[in-house]
């Protein structure tokens, strides 16, 4: 496994190479590598023995000493059960794993052979985190456990360290998702999605929204700039990939970029700060209703990260460090000279 991280890691370095634009990092091998450990909760969980319900107890608290934060975050959080109710639990655990109603058992299954090795992940994790080092010294690098959510969440926050539910990341054509999410969110559902998800979380706590105003443009270059950032963070990844979109999203994105700024220009929403007009451009769904129903969701933060990027090329001498503690939004937006 150790062999395979490396040739991983090897092949980052060779394509971050090829990659066109401003470089913000020396070579890789310069770069302070940074620990990752990936923590097995959903082996751990999903190794129970459940035959006998008389050693069920035992195991139960074994998981409890093993994982004395994460067990009961996961107890409560997940199957809504106090901590202290190990008997309710014990009853609960064999209905909760071993469902076929509702999926649970195709999926566990589904996850421990898809999730069997997850060097690549460590891998890619590995080089994101080395390279947020070496931006900003300060981050404390998380413990990221993966475990099974029951389709209950994504991405979760203990305290410093994080967790990904990896049922949640089982593959598009997955057939149990079509009864739990909308379609348009299952291109992200997808293991090789799990590294920029987290890295993009984490930025996202520990860099929060500071601006005041909460104007659209304020929104819109602050997400901007963590895709910026994000995108610098994982080198062989394309933009459409750290977008989350498809390659037609992208290009469509590209093809209406003039008439997309020219729109949000003359209908003002720049400067608006209505709930309905940012949940519009900035959260996810089917398509940006303030601007066509053929565009993708999420498309402010798209036109932030061209203003961001058109603001980069213009200083060169400003580094991520700069960017990523940088809140003057306006100071971004004029002196981005942004004009598609």
């Amino acid at each position: 496994m150790k062999r395979f991280v490396i040739l991983i890691t090897c092949l980052v370095l060779l394509l971050a190479g090829c990659r066109k634009g401003r470089s913000y990092f020396p070579p890789q091998r310069e770069i302070e590598p940074q620990d990752i450990r990936l923590i097995r909760f959903d082996k751990a969980l999903l190794s129970l023995d459940l035959s006998d319900s008389s050693t069920l107890l035992p195991q139960v608290r074994e998981l409890y000493y093993s994982y004395p934060i994460f067990m009961p975050r996961w107890t409560e959080d997940i199957l809504g059960i106090p901590t202290e109710d190990t008997a309710y639990l014990c009853h609960q655990l064999p209905l909760f794993l071993e469902d076929t109603l509702y999926g649970f058992k195709q999926t566990n299954e589904r996850e421990q052979e898809l999730f069997h090795d997850v060097s690549d992940i460590e891998a890619e994790l590995e080089v994101a985190f080395s390279r947020l080092k070496y931006i900003d010294p300060d981050v404390v690098i998380p413990d990221i456990y993966l475990f099974v959510s029951g389709f209950n969440a994504s991405i979760m926050f203990i305290d410093e360290d994080m967790a990904v539910g990896a049922d949640m990341y089982l593959g598009s054509d997955y057939a149990f998702y079509n009864r739990v999410v909308y379609d348009y969110q299952k291109f992200t559902m997808r293991k090789e999605c799990i590294p920029a998800d987290v890295v993009s979380a984490y930025l996202f706590r520990t860099f929060p929204y500071m601006g005041g105003k909460n104007r659209l443009i304020d929104n819109m270059i602050y997400r901007g700039k963590m895709m910026y950032i994000l995108n610098e963070l994982f080198p062989t990844l394309s933009e459409a990939e750290v977008m989350g979109y498809t390659d037609e999203q992208w290009q469509w994105c590209e093809r209406y970029e003039r008439s997309i700024w020219h729109l949000m220009m003359d209908k003002k929403d720049l400067f608006k700060t209505e709930t309905l007009v940012l949940s519009s451009y900035l959260n996810d769904g089917p398509f940006t209703s303030e601007v066509s129903q053929d565009a993708p969701a999420r498309l402010g933060t798209w036109v932030g990260w061209r203003i961001v990027r058109s603001y980069m090329e213009e200083h060169e001498k400003v580094s991520l460090s700069e960017l990523l503690h940088d809140d003057d939004a306006e100071k971004i937006l004029e002196y981005s000279y942004y004009r598609p």
